[in-house]
């Protein structure tokens, strides 16, 4: 199962556009932070990671505030065919109580 949810904040959000098949897409880049217990250490994670949200979902993510605290729920998926890097797909995203 490909699943990833994590909380986070916008950083950055480039304007809504669309595909040649009229399908709404928002790309952005979020933010994470939050301290996590490996091998009974604590240990700081940090990490930035690209994201789209595309279809129904655009909208609301598009409308959603820069830098408050989101939870995203997504999948991860290649950039592209031959890339090797990793873009995050938003499904769903809420506000957070966190």
């Amino acid at each position: 199962m490909n699943q990833f949810q994590f909380v986070g904040s916008i950083v950055e959000r480039e304007l809504l556009r669309y595909t040649p098949a009229g399908v709404p897409i928002v790309s952005a880049k979020l933010l994470h932070t939050s301290k996590q217990i490996e091998a009974s250490v604590e240990r700081l994670v940090e990490f930035e990671i690209a994201a789209i949200a595309a279809g129904e979902i655009s909208g609301k993510f598009n409308c959603a505030q820069l830098g408050c605290v989101h939870q995203f729920t997504g999948f991860l998926a290649r950039k592209s065919r031959n890339s090797k890097s990793l873009v995050f797909h938003i499904i769903d995203l809420s506000l957070s109580v966190a």
